[in-house]
């Protein structure tokens, strides 16, 4: 009877969130199949740009998980990469990953912003030569931004963040 009560109270946020992460430590595309970033969760830089695109993402085309966290290792293995790599962003979509550039470019298509310079380096500039550009500033992330911690909990957003634990 305590069951049924309390399947009978309405969803918050919250719970909705509660029972998508633990869908999502299961299948994480089973009730959502919203590409997922996999981003470096002590990186400043890269909090900074997974504020950026929660800001330009109104419809929620994408989800996230940072790589240090159980979901984001799972993912990463999901993706044949070794769950301790923190190298690289990683795209994750049901069918397959984008890492580094080609990650970056893949999101930007996902939120419908291309830009010419993005257009035209994604036809002229091999991905050897925009990975190697990327892997530089990875590999510098820290000495240029700095690290934080795991980001604040934020109820609006719970719903776009896989489960951290």
């Amino acid at each position: 009877v305590l069951a049924r009560t309390a399947s009978l109270r309405p969803a918050t946020p919250a719970s909705r969130a509660t029972s998508t992460r633990r869908a999502a430590a299961v299948d994480p595309f089973a009730e959502n199949r919203a590409p997922i970033v996999l981003y470096d969760g002590v990186c400043r830089m890269c909090n900074f740009w997974v504020d950026w695109v929660l800001d330009n993402d109104p419809t929620a085309k994408l989800r996230f998980a940072a790589l240090q966290s159980p979901a984001g290792r799972r993912l990463l293995e999901r993706s044949g990469r070794r769950p301790d790599d923190i190298s690289s962003i990683v795209l994750v979509t049901p069918e397959q990953a984008f890492i580094k550039s080609e990650a970056v470019l893949e999101i930007g298509k996902q939120l419908s912003i291309t830009t010419p310079l993005a257009t035209i380096a994604q036809g002229v500039v091999p991905r050897a030569i925009a990975d190697a550009a990327y892997d530089t500033i990875a590999n510098n992330r820290y000495n240029i931004a700095g690290k934080r911690s795991y980001r604040d909990s934020d109820a609006r957003l719970a719903e776009r963040f896989l489960s951290e634990d």
